[in-house]
């Protein structure tokens, strides 16, 4: 999915990859703060204390997933500086793309870095040793792992798009709905490996922000229905 909306909706504007490679950049930058962060807590904490070390992972997340949403501010700033620049520099006065295109590609540029490190993780644990499932474990580790990734590119993407409106239109209730949704779907994590409890409410969470994000986006029913059936 990650590439289908790459090559379909950005490979072909040159601005629109520049914004994704920077909304790349700010995610991976988010994440080496709060791993450096966690690095620091865990190696200044008692590594034998089982209930410390797991409030400790259970921080981490909480805070690299604040860091992010905190990133994602500081590039919306960053671009409404660029449509600035864009419209003083333009003939027309007009920017050539406009704040909801930047949303998008932004929220897929988090979304694609990402699902990008996650795939990563998933490749080291398949380096071994062991094997999935053998004391009894579910099986499913791989085929959930890629599924939530799915959803995390998606979320991303949606989540991008109601942050932006809620910072243009200062609806900071919006911004503190992203910041919640993104809150639980990482803490659902913690319910593996039982897989339900951390797949079901985040494609839960995905199907209610897709339809937020577009009817945010100037989306409707009519138009809905139209795209299903094909209609001009």
């Amino acid at each position: 999915p990650a590439f289908g909306l790459f090559l379909f909706t950005i490979a072909r504007d040159p601005l629109r990859i520049i914004i994704l490679i920077a909304g790349a950049f700010f995610w991976l930058v988010s994440l080496l703060l709060s791993s450096l962060i966690w690095f620091i807590a865990v190696k200044a904490s008692d590594p034998r204390d089982e209930r410390l070390q797991k409030g400790l992972l259970i921080f981490g997340v909480m805070f690299s997933v604040l860091l992010q949403e905190a990133f994602r501010f500081l590039y919306y700033k960053l671009l409404r500086k660029a449509i600035e620049g864009l419209v003083a520099l333009s003939e027309d006065g007009c920017s050539p793309i406009s704040i909801q295109q930047m949303a998008y590609v932004a929220g897929v540029g988090f979304g694609l870095m990402s699902g990008a490190f996650s795939m990563i993780n998933l490749l080291a644990d398949a380096l071994g040793p062991g094997t999935v499932g053998i004391h009894g474990d579910s099986q499913l580790y791989f085929l959930t792992s890629a599924f939530m990734t799915m959803v995390l590119i998606f979320l991303h993407t949606f989540w991008g798009i109601l942050f932006f409106h809620g910072c243009e239109h200062r609806r900071w209730w919006e911004i503190a709905a992203v910041v919640v949704m993104h809150l639980t779907v990482s803490g659902s994590s913690f319910c593996n490996p039982m897989y339900v409890g951390s797949l079901v409410p985040s494609y839960l969470l995905m199907a209610a922000a897709a339809a937020w994000a577009y009817l945010l986006s100037g989306g409707s029913v009519q138009n809905l229905r139209r795209f299903l059936l094909c209609k001009c």
